[in-house]
């Protein structure tokens, strides 16, 4: 099969050669992929650390080439969205039945390809915080491809959301459009109204203070880590008196969560109806993916990259 193959001699460490067909297990489906998006920590840190000839990848979209053995899963032909933490820069990849969500027929595959880690993990972080209905929302780092899919999830969920963003002269319209009520350029310019959850993703200097800005019962999802920095509170941050009682910082490791494919299947019919924006700024053949690496690690991309596979 035809894969993108990791190659540290090539520009964006990535060449289009061939590698072995995957052999499904029997509680795994064959999925033949038409499109996958890219994750930042896939390019930042798995590229670097893979050997040459690996073939790296989350998410994809695709049809069902084989179903599972076993039985469990969806039937061959049927459109897909996967997860699984390898594979997807492939024509084939072996993927779990319970991490396969259905999508309707006819869905452009490269919608559905952003939906695996930056949809769900929005999804699963704004459970961690609990109702939503009537509270207020934080998210640092909303412009990029986990945050515009949490800003509008908060907001259907019937949350007060505040936007967060390096550039919001740049950002806000777009910001605004998908759902948040109030843009920002630090979370302490939201400081003036307590919120009751923030989605982080960003780490560094930004988590602490997204945390200042947490009222009482609040919970911080620490989810991203694109400053590169540790988090250093100050004194009294972690004080529970004055209106800071109970307040939580929590973590979650997204193929330690159950029920994904349900969760999966739910976002692709949100994005098949079109009430989720999949965010994709960046679209092309896998031929130019060192082009959209490129970009990524540059900070050139507020939003999805994706490449398509032709047949």
């Amino acid at each position: 099969m035809r894969a993108l193959l990791v190659d540290s001699s090539a520009p964006g460490r990535l060449s289009l050669g061939t590698a072995p067909d995957p052999e499904p297990a029997p509680h795994q489906a064959l999925i033949r992929v038409t499109a996958t998006s890219l994750n930042y920590g896939e390019v930042a840190f798995g590229l670097d650390s893979a050997p040459d000839g690996a073939v790296l990848g989350w998410d994809a979209a695709g049809v069902v080439e084989r179903a599972a053995a076993n039985g469990s899963g969806p039937a061959a032909g049927t459109q897909v969205v996967t997860l699984m933490p390898d594979g997807a820069w492939a024509e084939l990849r072996a993927v779990d039945t319970d991490l396969i969500g259905v999508a309707p027929d006819g869905v452009d595959p490269a919608a559905l390809a952003t939906i695996p880690v930056a949809g769900v993990t929005a999804l699963r972080a704004l459970h961690r915080i609990g109702p939503l209905l009537g509270r207020t929302v934080l998210v640092t780092g909303a412009t990029g491809g986990v945050g515009r899919f949490t800003v509008q999830l908060a907001r259907a969920a019937g949350a007060y959301v505040i936007a967060s963003t390096g550039a919001p002269e740049r950002d806000g319209a777009l910001l605004r459009r998908l759902g948040a009520h109030e843009v920002v350029g630090a979370p302490e310019e939201a400081a003036a109204r307590p919120v009751d959850g923030v989605v982080d993703l960003v780490g560094g200097p930004r988590l602490v203070e997204a945390y200042e800005t947490l009222g009482e019962g609040g919970t911080l999802v620490a989810v991203g880590h694109s400053a590169g920095q540790g988090e250093e509170f100050p004194f009294g941050a972690l004080f529970g008196d004055q209106g800071r009682h109970d307040r939580s910082i929590v973590t979650f490791f997204l193929l330690g969560c159950t029920g994904l494919g349900r969760d999966l299947g739910w976002l692709a019919q949100r994005v098949a109806a079109g009430e989720l924006d999949p965010g994709i700024t960046w679209r092309g053949g896998w031929d130019g993916a060192a082009e959209a690496v490129d970009a990524l690690l540059g900070g050139r991309l507020h939003g999805k990259a994706v490449l398509t596979f032709d047949a």
